[in-house]
């Protein structure tokens, strides 16, 4: 497993990091299980956010009391403050359950806009006190929308950037990095998995491996999803014939119109789970499980006969994905794996 630096933050680590969101489902017991096994293998780059409920009291209840060194690890979250005063107060509260004193990496979540210097808004202007105070050192920011993406990259305001990247990028998409790497910007990868449509952890490995500058964090939950990433830290996949056409056939099938899962279309004008619903058929292909056919999903995926074609998630997606369309082909192929014409497979 290669080290990178992560553009001019300076940071070094394995290019393998834990991302902390799944670690919510668990018990605390389990979390910090995961979370110390994860160090104890290697990794050293830890990401979660504000928003992701619990899942920093586990990361400080993990690493925050003597484990290791604070100097060893890094913790990166997030805000998705709008407001000084919100933005203060998820910091510290932030700082509280992770039970630090500093943030290496705190970034602004989602972003729909790049945050700068006399905007009006005061929100660049806190991270710049923040910094000034020690509480964080570095000033990232997330985002689902390329454009904005792009302008982070560009401003010379942000040290890194996160972004969805897995081998189902687009081209413009992997631009993307380049642009980071020239403007000497770290990046971060997210949905290295494609939100659960992408099931080789080898081929994800190899192609995130390819880029300099990077550090996928994959969506850990489980001790044997752990497993597999560990085993990479000392045979790190690389790409060679059979994976590069494993993921040529994986991108024929699954590039283009599908959901990624990122949820700017939310909320729905009559409620229904489009992130969820709208990638259906894939999930029950891809990942299969009789979960998805509970009476719950039945009932959630029932709401797609309510969509009224408002049209107000069609403006929000950062995708321009026909959004109504695939809702209705996904109930479509939904209903017949209910019918038994065909198995879940």
């Amino acid at each position: 497993m290669k080290n990178i630096t992560l553009g001019r933050t300076g940071i070094c680590v394995p290019q393998n990091g834990f991302g902390a969101l799944p670690i919510q489902r668990v018990t605390l017991e389990e979390a910090v299980k995961i979370l110390r096994k994860a160090y104890d293998g290697g990794m050293r780059f830890f990401d979660t956010a504000r928003a992701y409920s619990d899942s920093e009291e586990k990361l400080g209840a993990a690493f925050g009391d003597g484990y290791v060194r604070r100097e060893d690890i890094i913790i990166t979250t997030k805000t998705a403050a709008k407001t000084p005063e919100d933005f203060w107060k998820d910091l510290e509260t932030s700082l509280s359950k992770l039970k630090t004193t500093y943030i290496d990496v705190y970034q602004f979540h989602l972003m729909g806009q790049c945050w700068k210097p006399g905007d009006g808004s005061g929100m660049y202007e806190c991270m710049l006190e923040a910094k000034a105070q020690g509480k964080i050192k570095h000033i990232g920011g997330t985002a689902h929308k390329i454009g904005v993406a792009k302008e982070l990259a560009e401003s010379g305001l942000y040290e890194t950037v996160q972004y969805p990247i897995s081998y189902l990028a687009t081209d413009k998409e992997i631009e993307l990095i380049h642009l980071c790497n020239k403007n000497n910007v770290g990046f971060i990868c997210m949905k290295g998995l494609a939100g659960g449509l992408i099931t080789n952890s080898k081929a994800a490995m190899a192609f995130a491996s390819q880029f300099d500058g990077t550090v996928p964090i994959w969506g850990i939950q489980r001790e044997s999803e752990l497993d597999e990433w560990l085993a990479f830290m000392d045979e790190t996949p690389s790409m060679n014939d059979e994976i590069k056409a494993f993921i040529d056939s994986e991108r024929k099938e699954l590039m283009g119109d599908f959901c990624r899962g990122c949820g700017y279309c939310m909320p729905c004008t009559v409620g229904i789970q489009i992130n969820q619903c709208n990638r259906m058929s894939l999930m029950l292909r891809r990942a299969p499980s009789d979960s998805w056919l509970s009476e719950y999903w039945q009932a959630e995926m029932g709401k797609i006969d309510e969509c009224i074609g408002c049209g107000v998630c069609l403006s929000k997606c950062p995708y321009e994905l026909e959004i109504p369309t695939l809702l209705r082909k996904n109930l479509e192929d939904y209903r017949e794996v209910l019918a038994g014409n065909r198995k879940v497979k």
